[in-house]
């Protein structure tokens, strides 16, 4: 796909047609990471992979399941026998 930059202040920039973003599983707002790969010519446009990404999104849906509880009993301390009071 060919396309031409465009003046964006002092800068330039490249309009990506939102068929192409939708691919790439980019959303509006996201943050992206630009590099210049080791060839040429070449600005690769990634999006920067998070430990945490989706963990909100599995934890509602564990929630949902009914999938979000204690796998094992608590364990109580010295201090919940004899100073924690009721």
């Amino acid at each position: 796909m060919k396309t031409r930059l465009v003046k964006v202040g002092n800068s330039r920039g490249v309009r990506l047609p939102k068929l192409l973003l939708e691919q790439a599983g980019i959303e509006p707002g996201d943050e992206v990471d630009l590099d210049v790969t080791a060839e040429t010519g070449r600005i690769v446009i990634t999006v920067p992979t998070s430990a945490r990404r989706g963990w909100a999104d599995a934890a509602r849906l564990q929630a949902q399941r009914g999938d979000d509880c204690l796998l094992d009993e608590g364990t109580g301390t010295r201090f919940d026998a004899e100073e924690w009071q009721w």
